[in-house]
């Protein structure tokens, strides 16, 4: 559905472009959360508005969704294997909630294709 497509590759290579901003010490964060649980959250709730702005999603289409953010996260684990634990700071949680925002995007542009 998205992980396959060239928007995906894109924010991934954003991503890793932007690495050096969670190779913050840990005793920076002001935050409460981890990196991972941030990532978690932000997607977390970016989908349940995306199933919410279109209840005309069937089950299955649903479950895809879910199974698509699954496998993002799981890539997120992946590249931020070192600092996935770590509390994050101001910064970090901006750049994850516009990271979130982002992969939002794909998944409106992905179903508003679907549901064509």
């Amino acid at each position: 559905m998205v992980t396959d497509k060239d928007g995906y590759m894109h924010l991934i290579q954003y991503l890793t472009e932007h690495l050096g901003l969670f190779e913050t010490p840990e005793n920076d964060a002001l935050v409460s959360e981890t990196v991972l649980e941030l990532f978690e959250e932000q997607l977390s709730a970016q989908i349940i508005m995306v199933c919410g702005q279109n209840p005309q999603l069937s089950f299955a289409q649903r479950n895809m969704v879910i199974r698509e953010i699954d496998a993002i996260v799981y890539d997120l684990e992946e590249i931020l294997a070192q600092v996935a634990n770590h509390k994050a700071t101001p910064e970090q949680s901006i750049f994850i909630a516009e990271f979130s925002g982002l992969i939002k995007n794909l998944f409106d542009q992905e179903i508003d294709h679907l549901l064509r």
